[in-house]
Order: structure tokens, then sequence, then C-alpha cells
């Protein structure tokens, strides 16, 4: 402070220490601020006036005891000033305010003098990104974005980050520079930092912000920037869009995919060897056969060096019977079927009659009426299926195997005539009767005739087709011979059995004698033989006739 009447040494001395604890006072921006006059330690009852000024020759405004307040007509105050317990109030502050105010305090013979400093401080707005880019390229520099902050005191600072990791130019990939602007009528400052960076290949979906700092806030961070960016092609890759197996007739998509961003807009793709170039990164085989089996590629159109392939299979499967259709065989004859595969791969091979599976490929080295039928081979080979048919008729003359008589209801008799033959035999019985037609069956059909004998009858059955015909006749006779016509049936029923039997024993009976005779023989020749002179002959003699009745006994058995 300064005292009046002081000599100037010691005056400038005090000046000196006052200066060096000068009192600071912090106001933010458009506030109304209070500035003390000694820290409010003013007795009002010792002061003559007191007197506001700023710098050195600014007044403000005085003050007398016990009188109102004078303004000075200073443009920068005099509409925003005031003195409450002798303190400066200022409205409406701005940047021009941040100066040096002092209180000047007048007690009886001496003058006070209290300097304080007012500091403006004002927060940064939130940052904001301009000339931002959307695409950058590898290995080359590329100015991605500015970014502001306004109307800051002091100026705010502002740090760039890539996936919260801080930024730092290093003079090659990274650049940041920075700039600060001072609005020229508030005194405000404008930060503007801006990016330019080199990206790399993992800088893919990175993200980029931009933080405003201020030592009066909070840190604020910018919304992430997601940057696109831009590679050459290294490698290619060729698929097969459709889903596999092919087999002729299909249409086959072939997909060529490359590893570069932006990926190619046309590709080459070499197609049985011949080079096709498409604007899109698809082409389709359509309706395809064996000989599109084979590999495939495709490549960039600017560098065929970078191609890819793959192989693709076009499976086929024929099949072809020695015979099909309808195939007419006689009966007894043989037949041997052939089948021809062609196939991609390994078929398998099935086949059935109707609805039997047969075990291998049906061959008939003597055909019969049951081997007639509709024949299926099924062959299949990898989701393709092929199936060929013939049918087999075996035709034959008609012949009849039986011809039996059985008791009916009361006084009838009924007749059975069963034969085989195809096409199916018709019957034509020798007397009348009720004719019913049988079933027929792998050849084999039986009628039936239901008659009233009165007497003794000789019935014949005829059997005939387009082939040939057969007949058999049968005795019938009346009712009150039934115990001896049954008799007899049972005897036809098993007549071919007795002469089986019957040859079988004679045969026998001949081997038994031939055994004998052939025994005699050889007795008589070593008897004969074997004899010593002065041996009686009538021994001998008497020997041979009891051989001679004894294999005379055996022969009458």
């Amino acid at each position: 402070y300064f005292r009046t009447g002081f000599p100037n040494t010691t005056s400038c001395l005090l000046l000196c220490v006052l200066v060096s604890a000068l009192e600071t006072v912090t106001s933010k921006y458009g506030d109304t601020i209070e500035i003390p006059c000694n820290n409010g330690r003013v007795v009002e009852a010792e002061v003559t006036f007191v007197k506001w000024k700023y710098d050195k020759d600014g007044n403000i405004l005085v003050k007398h005891r016990d009188q109102n307040a004078t303004v000075s007509n200073d443009v920068n105050y005099k509409n925003r000033v005031s003195i409450k317990d002798f303190g400066l109030v200022i409205t409406q502050v701005a940047m021009a305010d941040q100066r040096t105010f002092t209180c000047m305090v007048v007690v009886e013979e001496d003058i006070l003098e209290y300097p304080v400093q007012l500091a403006i401080y004002k927060v940064p707005s939130q940052p904001q990104i301009t000339n931002l880019t959307t695409v950058m390229a590898i290995g080359k520099p590329t100015t991605l974005a500015q970014c502001h902050s306004e109307g800051a005191n002091p100026a705010a600072n502002i740090t760039w980050f890539k996936n919260k990791t801080p930024l730092v130019t290093d003079g090659a990939a990274i650049k940041i520079i920075t700039n600060v602007d001072v609005d020229e009528e508030t005194g405000l400052s404008t930060t503007t930092s801006t990016l330019e960076y080199t990206a790399v290949k993992g800088d893919i979906d990175a993200k980029f912000t931009c933080q405003v700092q201020h030592i009066k806030s909070a840190n604020m961070d910018s919304s992430p920037l997601v940057f696109t960016v831009n590679y050459p092609t290294e490698k290619v890759n060729l698929q097969v869009v459709s889903q596999g197996p092919f087999k002729e007739g299909d249409n086959v998509t072939l997909k060529c995919t490359a590893d570069g961003n932006p990926p190619p807009s046309s590709y080459n793709f070499f197609i049985n060897g011949e080079e096709k170039t498409v604007d899109s990164s698809m082409y389709t085989l359509t309706s395809v056969t064996r000989e599109n089996t084979g590999e495939y590629k495709c490549s960039l159109v600017d560098n065929e060096d970078i191609v890819a392939s793959i192989p693709i299979t076009v499976e086929y499967l024929d099949v072809v019977l020695s015979s099909t259709g309808k195939i007419v065989k006689k009966l007894g004859e043989s037949l041997e079927m052939t089948v021809d595969v062609k196939a991609s791969g390994a078929p398998q091979t099935s086949w059935k009659k109707g609805n039997t599976k047969l075990n291998s490929l049906p061959k008939f080295h003597k055909l019969t009426y049951s081997d007639s039928g509709v024949y299926e081979c099924i062959v299949s080979m990898a989701g393709l299926k092929k199936t060929q048919t013939f049918e087999l008729v075996v035709e034959g003359s008609p012949v009849i195997k039986n011809l039996i008589k059985a008791r009916g209801e009361g006084m009838t008799k009924v007749l059975k005539c069963a034969a085989e033959g195809f096409p199916k035999p018709t019957v034509q019985w020798s007397v009348n009767g009720s004719n019913v037609e049988g079933a027929s069956e792998h050849g084999k059909v039986t009628y039936s005739l239901t008659i009233v004998p009165n007497g003794n009858l000789t019935v014949s059955c005829t059997v005939s087709n387009v082939l040939g015909s057969d007949i058999k006749s049968i005795n019938v006779s009346a009712l009150v011979e039934d115990v001896t016509m049954d008799k007899q049936d049972q005897k036809d029923e098993y007549s071919d059995q007795t002469i089986l039997a019957v040859c079988i024993v004679v045969g026998l009976m001949l081997a038994v004698l031939a055994i004998g005779l052939a025994y005699w023989l050889y007795m008589k020749k070593f008897r004969q033989g074997s004899w010593k002179t002065g041996e009686k002959e009538d021994g001998s003699a008497e020997e041979s006739k009891k051989l001679e009745e004894n294999q005379s006994q055996k022969a009458d058995v």
C-alpha cells in the first residue's frame, strides 16, 4: 500500500512487496463477480472515501463516506459496475475484464491501495468433427478428420485416440496438427486438431475418437469414427455355391471372391479351358453333362497370376439290360440276362421279382411256369437311381398232372382235373355236369366237375390251349359201390407208388438168384478140382442134387 509523506525509496519497497503478493479472483465468463477491497477488512468509520480503478488511469467509481457511489463515464463499466461493502461488483464478466483492479482507500491522512487480479475462464464446447473422410488406403497418408472445440479460456487441448490408445505424432504414420485461434470480439479460443494417418490392414474396424481436455471441465470424447480401409487383392477363392453331388442336367453355380477391399467388380472364369470375363462374382453352368467334369478356375481381370481353382465332378449312371419289355419263352428253355452299367463311381445293383428281393442276377437254365413275372433291376450311386424292367412269360402245351374223384354232398361225386400250361388252358368234360373253372397261378389250373352217377361211368378231362392239348380219363361207379370205389380210388391214387415198389422187390430177387447161381458154380468147380483118387462119386452126386433142390426152392420163392 502507499502512505503519503513516505520517502520514495520506502514507497518503492512497499509497492514491490505488494505486487509480489497480488491477490487473484477467478470468475466464469458471463457471470457476475464481486471483487473485495482488502478482503473485506475495510472499516467504514475510518474511511474518508474509496476509489476503484483499473490499470493505471482507468477510473471506475468513487464512494465518499455517507454518500452514494459515483460511477465514471468509462464505456467499459458505466453500466456494469456497482459497489457493495467497498467491494467492486461487475456483471456480465467478459474477457476484457481479465485485468488488475485496484481499491484505493483514504483514511485520515493515509492512502492505502489493494490491487486484485481478475482471471476469467470458460469451458470449451463439445468436440465437433469436420472434414471427415470415409476411406483410407493402406500405405497412403490420409487426412481422416478435424476436431474442433470452441469458446474456451484458457484454450482447450485435443488428443486423438485409436481403440482408446492415444495417438502421438511420430513423423511417419501419424501426423497431428493443432491450431488455436482467438476470437477478436470475445477473446475466447477455438482449438482445431487435424489427424493425418497412414493405415495398415489391422486398422479394419478400428475406432478413432478425439478428446477435448480443459482445466475447468471433465474430458469430452467425440463419437467413434470407423473408416473403410482399402487394400489390394492378394488372394482369390473359388467355391461352388450349388449343393452337390451333381448329376447330368443340373445347374452348377460358381462364386469367385477376393480378399481385397473394395472387391473386384468383375472376374475371369476359365470354363473348359475357355476364358470368360463376367461383371459379377458368379458364373452358372447350365444343364451340365459328364463332359463338364474337370477343373475350373477364376482370376482377377487385371492380374491372372492371382488365381484359384476347384474340381467339379458330374455324376452319371447308364444302365442297359440285354432284353427289356415282354420276353416270351417256352417251358424248359434257358434264359440268361446281362446288365451293362456305366457310372462315374461305384454303383450298387439289386434285383426284384414283383415285391420279392432276389439275391443276384436272375439266370434260368430250365424255365418253369413259376419263373414268369415282372423283374426289376435297380442301380443306384451318389444320389442317382436307374431302374430297368422286363416281363418274363413262360408258355407251354397243357399237361394234366392229376385227375381224381372224391365224395361230394349227398349222392354227388366231385371230379378234379389239375393241369399245367400257359396260356391258360380250357377244359372239356366228356359227361354233363356243373363245370366250375378254377384259379390259375404260375401256369397251374384246377377244374372241378360235380356229377350224380347212376352206374359205372368213364369220365374224360380234356385241356387245351393254342400250343396243344392233353386228355385223361377216370372210372366213376354208382353210390352203392362206394366202398369198392373208394378202395379203387386209393389204388388209382397210389398206382404209381405200387409199381415202383414191385419193381424194387423183383430186382432184389433177381440179384439174390444171381448170387446163388454164382456161388453154386464156384463150389462145383472147387470140389471137382479138389477131390482125390479113391473118393466116391456117389457122394458128389448126392450133394449136387441137394444143391439143385435148394436153388430150385429159392427160385420158387
